[in-house]
């Protein structure tokens, strides 16, 4: 079991890597929207590397552990057919549509939007906006994904592999890769696209509060959270009534009173 995990760990890394890379150079070859000055390109990529480094050492001292933890904890009521491929693809889709409600509560719940905000100030988006996030919020995500591994006896497997394909998702629809249209339409039929995301990062509040789907599109409009907002190439991007801040700033920001 260890070296199973071991192996996954390893082409999770490796997968997330070159994907990141691939992704960061098209998107500067092909750009979807010019980088707006309000952006201030070198500082925010600088902030997004820093955050993601945190979060990067977080991860095998706090997040695997407390995820391995629970899947040991996990309560054994699962029935036998509940394994092998297709329990695999159950536990996918059940870990999307948990996560698509979870990013919601993130922008409806003012505690945990205090963390999340940090990843929404960024005024443009690219490849790195995908791994911004404030260390509070993975910690409570990761606190609150080990509750649902336990009741749901989700393997560790299972986790990994979905995280896998989340962070592949999520800097593929961050990102500012100029897609043809046909093939954008035809894949926001199934998966979150940069057309899809982007409105969900615009400076107005209401786009922000839609679009929380995170690897497949259907939850928007089953649930109806999908904005009618079209992604243009001037969309502006950020928090309503605020503004970008510097990396410490950002660290501070879920702490401090307004």
């Amino acid at each position: 079991m260890q070296d199973a995990v071991a192996t996954l760990l390893a082409v999770k890394t490796g997968l997330i890597i070159a994907w990141m890379a691939c992704l960061f150079l098209a998107e500067r070859l092909i750009p979807a929207a010019p980088v707006p000055a309000a952006a201030r390109p070198r500082r925010r990529l600088i902030s997004n590397a820093v955050l993601w480094g945190v979060n990067a050492a977080f991860s095998p001292l706090a997040v695997l552990p407390l995820t391995a933890w629970a899947a040991g904890q996990a309560i054994p009521w699962r029935p036998v057919w509940w394994s092998g491929g297709g329990g695999l693809a159950l536990d996918l889709l059940i870990l999307d549509g948990l996560t698509y409600g979870w990013h919601r509560l993130n922008h409806q719940v003012p505690f945990l939007w205090r963390f999340h905000s940090v990843h929404h100030l960024d005024r443009f988006l690219d490849t790195t906006s995908a791994v911004r996030f404030h260390f509070g919020e993975v910690l409570l995500s990761a606190a609150a994904r080990a509750a649902v591994v336990i009741l749901l006896a989700i393997p560790l497997a299972s986790v990994l592999v979905f995280e896998t394909l989340l962070l592949l998702a999520t800097i593929f629809h961050h990102s500012n890769l100029r897609l043809p249209p046909a093939l954008e339409r035809a894949l926001a039929r199934v998966i979150v696209t940069p057309s899809i995301h982007w409105v969900h990062h615009h400076r107005r509040r209401s786009d922000t509060d839609s679009n929380y789907s995170t690897i497949l599109s259907l939850w928007d409009p089953l649930f109806r959270s999908r904005s009618p907002t079209r992604r243009t190439p001037d969309l502006v991007i950020g928090v309503e009534g605020r503004e970008e801040e510097s990396l410490v700033g950002l660290i501070a920001a879920p702490f401090r009173s307004r």
